[in-house]
């Protein structure tokens, strides 16, 4: 947050001392400031241990690894000799100043439907308010054929939508209606949820743009960097059923609620957005998540807690080898009857990562382990060791299985030679899972 603040305030401090007329320009960085949290920007053009928004970040795709940009305001390498124009349609239309188009990493879908005035305070902060660095961009580890740029271009005529008319920006009143639509425009523009929380096609275009394209919009199961992204859809008990709206602002706010913790790609979302955006932005966020239900005539299946599992465990009854490896490593946090310490090491009974068809966030934070971090309303770094050189890939197997199958949760099976897949995949990182 620091490195966020000082160039901020160095810009701000910079503008006012040159001449006290130039005060709306520091008002227009420091709002910008805040449309940059609201995208998470830091997140995604901030490599690990890089300097601030200079990109490098390797972000994977299924062709390989793209490498985010340089969008600070240095002339040869970032974004400095950028006109506004050349800005605007990159965020609206995915197009770099040279006319070529960018991968759909960059979720200009979804910043398509920001606001002028929003993208004009942003602009302003990236050109003005950040410290320039010299770092140049890096060419994705993508083979040469399939890293051509020009099919992009027809990708965005199939699949991006037409910049769409402006959606309501900021506004304070609480009424019901206008929260829920400030959230839609936080959700569907800067916030772009629906980027790893919708699926994707064939070609990785997101089956639905925003909530009135139907039910899979944020319905989740897009998998990124070998998490899964859950649900954000009130629809099962894999998605918010059984969460209010005072449940998603906590989540948001501190990484962690009654019902589990963030973990993985999500860490950096509550790190670098969420757990910066105002109390206001959140509740509308929430109570426009919570508008989002199943189709009309679905039912909706919600969470039961069972207390076989637990009783057995009491008594020391192992019913599987899974249960017993949970005694021996995973009980003593997450307790015998599932439920956890909840702030501190997230309940597993009923928790919404262990209701879902696809298993792979739950080997890939056994495998690597996993950091929840702290934050200004939540300072508590906890930190979950890697089971890598500890489990096996049929043990992390019977692990996963049981977890995903006892008090009462609905998640999926799973098999040793999936593990291997998905160890195959995470043997390259070097660090706690979503550091």
């Amino acid at each position: 947050m620091k490195r966020r603040l000082l160039p901020v305030l160095a810009g701000a401090i910079c503008v006012l001392q040159s001449s006290g007329a130039y005060a709306d320009d520091a008002d227009l960085i420091k709002r910008g400031a805040y449309v940059a949290v609201l995208g998470d920007c830091e997140a995604c053009h901030t490599a690990h241990d890089g300097k601030y928004l200079a990109g490098g970040l390797a972000l994977q795709s299924p062709l390989g690894a793209i490498y985010s940009t340089n969008i600070t305001p240095d002339r040869d390498t970032g974004i400095g000799t950028w006109s506004y124009d050349d800005f605007v349609r990159l965020m609206r239309r995915g197009i770099r100043k040279d006319g070529s188009s960018v991968y759909p990493a960059m979720p200009y879908p979804s910043y398509s439907k920001m606001t002028d005035e929003d993208l004009r305070a942003l602009y302003a902060y990236l050109t003005q308010g950040v410290a320039p660095v010299s770092l140049k961009n890096r060419a994705p580890d993508i083979p040469w054929l399939l890293s051509a740029r020009w099919p992009l271009a027809i990708w965005r005529l199939l699949f991006a939508p037409s910049p769409a008319p402006p959606l309501p920006s900021a506004s304070h009143d609480e009424t019901t209606d206008v929260l829920v639509e400030r959230g839609r425009y936080l959700v569907e523009g800067p916030g772009h949820c629906g980027s790893c929380h919708t699926p994707r096609n064939l070609v990785l275009a997101e089956k639905a743009q925003t909530a009135a394209d139907g039910p899979k919009y944020l319905s989740g199961g897009f998998i990124v960097d070998n998490w899964v992204a859950p649900s954000l859809r009130s629809d099962d008990a894999g998605g918010l059923v059984g969460w209010t709206s005072e449940d998603i602002v906590a989540f948001l706010k501190t990484g962690r609620n009654r019902h589990g913790a963030t973990f993985g790609a999500m860490n950096g979302v509550i790190t670098h957005s969420t757990s910066l955006t105002n109390d206001h932005d959140l509740a509308a966020i929430a109570a426009f998540l919570k508008t989002l239900g199943p189709p009309p005539g679905v039912s909706v299946e919600t969470f039961r807690y069972d207390d076989a599992v637990s009783r057995q465990l009491f008594a020391g009854k192992m019913p599987s080898e899974g249960a017993k490896i949970y005694v021996d490593r995973c009980a003593a946090c997450h307790r015998t009857d599932g439920r956890g310490y909840p702030g501190v090491f997230p309940p597993l009974a009923g928790n919404p990562v262990l209701q879902g068809p696809d298993a792979t966030s739950t080997a890939h934070i056994i495998l690597s382990g996993g950091r929840l971090p702290g934050v200004s309303a939540a300072p508590s770094s906890l930190v979950m060791g890697s089971y890598r050189e500890v489990l096996d890939d049929q043990q992390i197997a019977d692990l996963v299985t049981f977890l995903g199958q006892s008090w009462g949760n609905h998640g999926a099976a799973m098999t040793a030679p999936q593990v291997a897949k998905i160890r195959q995949a995470t043997t390259d990182e070097r660090r706690p899972a979503g550091d």
